[in-house]
Formats: structure tokens, sequence, C-alpha cells
């Protein structure tokens, strides 16, 4: 072989290895278009502060999973991440703040047992699988009244016309319900206070604090990371019970604790307190709720006008965070999933209790993934058509 003959061999062989680096560079690192309902999708300037933190934080030498929770790099954190949370809800001084642990699920029966005693009524309204959970802990502990319910329809709507009894020590609520795809647009008109669970709407549109004694949400959709829990609760509401609560389940415990009680979720907090910082710098929750709309929108025009897919939740009560539907002929169901997968959309598939399809599209979800999403819909209807 001559050596114009090995130049050439060479480089067709560099050439050859180098398309298939690159190959599998794009494979590797094709953009994903998150849709996972929970633990959800995360801001990009989030996750690159909390990786470098890992490693190192604030030139420490200690990676923020290392440092006390009682070090003053620590309080920092707990403070900075209470105040952000303040400052998006506007929060006066009469709520307390808590960063807790165990989830929406531990706050189903923790609710219950600061906020009634054994013979008192609570209101509950039924709209999915998460308000059913938090009514069976409840009924342990306290009465219940189911004051509505939408079970009669697989929970495909949100109920409005019902009356709340004089009895009743609050009203429970859902605000969004991540299986079903619905969500509460209309507050009850009470002077009962409220409690609900927001684990997957909190930060993403106004509410009238006015009329809330207490908010719970597990960060894993709008806040953050799973791991820590946002507990908002209104002081006045507290130390009413007769009933004798282990020292950790008391709320008072942990506001007088400021959330260090125990050793609380170090790594978990931290990115909630950048989330936080995220939210603010784009411009807070009215800046959150335009972007949130448009995404909805977005993908809801492209359900209701392509003839391959269907809504599954009643139109008025849609929810602007979980997006629920369905293909029209089932034997195409694997053939959507396999271009999402192709165009880099992961965890639109739906709940296992109900099939079909969910787009969760969070605060943290860009307009670009949408629009790739609905993108998909649209080409599968020319070919299909």
């Amino acid at each position: 072989m001559s050596s114009n003959s090995k130049i050439f061999f060479n480089n067709k062989k560099r050439e050859k290895y180098s398309n298939i680096a690159i190959g599998l560079n794009t494979l590797i690192f094709m953009k994903k278009h998150n849709f996972f309902a929970g633990p959800a999708v995360l801001p990009e300037i989030v996750k690159t502060k909390a990786s470098q933190a890992a490693l190192d934080y604030n030139n420490t030498g200690l990676s923020i999973m290392e440092i006390s929770h009682r070090s003053n790099e620590f309080v920092a954190v707990l403070d900075n991440t209470e105040k952000y949370i303040r400052t998006i809800l506007n929060l006066d001084d009469n709520y307390s703040v808590l960063l807790l642990t165990g989830g929406a699920s531990t706050q189903f029966f923790m609710t219950a047992m600061n906020l009634a005693n054994k013979n008192d009524s609570i209101g509950y309204v039924d709209t999915g699988a998460w308000s059913s959970k938090a009514i069976k802990e409840a009924k342990i502990l306290s009465n219940v009244e189911i004051l509505a319910s939408s079970k009669d329809k697989n929970y495909n709507y949100i109920p409005y016309d019902y009356n709340i009894p004089e009895s009743c020590a609050y009203v429970h609520l859902t605000s969004n319900n991540t299986i079903f795809g619905t969500q509460t647009k209309k507050w009850p008109d009470t002077d009962k206070f409220l409690v609900c669970d927001m684990s997957s709407d909190i930060f993403s549109r106004q509410i009238p604090l006015e009329k809330f004694g207490l908010i719970y949400a597990g960060a894993q959709k709008n806040a953050g990371p799973s791991g820590v829990t946002i507990v908002i609760v209104r002081k006045n509401i507290l130390g009413k019970i007769e009933r004798t609560l282990p020292t950790i389940l008391k709320y008072q415990t942990h506001i007088d604790k400021k959330s260090s009680f125990n050793t609380p979720p170090v790594f978990p907090i931290y990115v909630s307190m950048l989330t936080m910082e995220w939210i603010l710098e784009k411009g807070g929750i009215d800046e959150i709720a335009e972007r949130n709309a448009i995404k909805a929108k977005t993908l809801y025009d492209e359900i209701d006008s392509n003839p391959l897919f269907v809504g599954t939740a009643n139109k008025d009560d849609r929810s602007t965070m979980n997006v629920t539907f369905l293909i029209n002929d089932p034997n195409l169901e694997q053939l959507f999933l396999d271009n999402c997968t192709k165009a880099g959309i992961v965890g639109i598939a739906g709940h296992r209790s109900v099939g079909g399809f969910r787009a969760s599209i969070y605060n943290a979800l860009e307009q670009e993934s949408v629009d790739t999403l609905v993108g998909v819909m649209k080409e599968m209807a020319v070919k299909v058509g």
C-alpha cells in the first residue's frame, strides 16, 4: 500500500469513528423534554448550581450535603428559603413557613391531628386519588363529612355545588389532581378556614391567601426535589385541640425550632431555595402564571383540534399543570409513545390507574418542550390520517 493510500485509509477510518462518536454523543446528550408528574423537571440553572454545591458549597471545601444543619451556612439557607417563599406568596407574619419531611402523605393525618379534636367534623371535597387518601387518614382521627365528590365520573371534574355545615371545623381541598388532570378554579365562599394540598400547583398561580388556614405541598413538582414538604400555617388556628400529640407531630414544635427540631433534609431544602430564587428572577407568580397559561393553551388547543386525540378532563376544570388525554385508536398508542421517545420526550405515559397520556407542564418546563410534543402530535395526525 502506497503512503498516499495509507493516508487516505487512515483519514477515512478517523472520519468513520468520528461520525460514530458524533452519533453516540447525539444519542447520549439529546435534549430531554421531561413531562414526568413527580419527581419532575427542575430549572437548568438550579441543577447547575446544585451540582456545584454538591461538590463544594460556597468554597467551604465541603458538600452542601456534608455541612452541619446547625452551621451558619445552612441556617442562612433555611432563612433564605423562608424569605423567598414569603416574598413569592406575599405572606405576612400571621403565617409560619415550615420545611418538613414525610411528604404530603404525612400531612394527610398531621393536619387532622393538629386542627381538629376526635369528635370534631372535617369537611372534605373528594376530587381524586390524593384527596381519597387524605380522607382515609383523617377518618382515623376525627369525623369526616364528604361535602362533594367527582368519583361518579372517574374524577374528571371539580364539584362546586355543595353546602358546608356549621359543624365542620374546617374544609380540606386538593387544589390540583395530577392523575386525572383537573384543577380547582373557584374557592368556596365560607367563614371556615381552608386546608389545602397544593403539592402539584403551589407557586403556579395567585391564590386568595386569606381563605387558607394551612397549605401543604410535597416539593417534587414546582418547589424542588422530593424530600422536603412545605407547610404554611396561620398561627391563630393552632393550639386549640385537646388531644395529646407526639412532639414531632405538633406544628408548634417545628415553629419553635425553626424547622430544625430534627435534622432537616439539607440538600432538598437547598435546591428548593434555588428554585424559589429562580421563580423570583422570572418575575414572580404573575409571570410564572402567564407562562403556564400559554403552555397549557398550546397543548389543549392541539388536543381539541387534532382528530387523533381527546382530552379526559372537563374543559372548565382542566389543569394547567397536568394535561391528560387519550388517543382515539388504542392501536396507535405505542406508536405515539415511540415517536415521543424519538423526539426526546419522556414521562408522557398516563398514570397506571387510568392509562392514556399525561403531560405534566410544571413551572420549570419550557415552552420548547410543549412545542416539541405538539409537533409529534401534528406529525402523527398527518401520517396516520
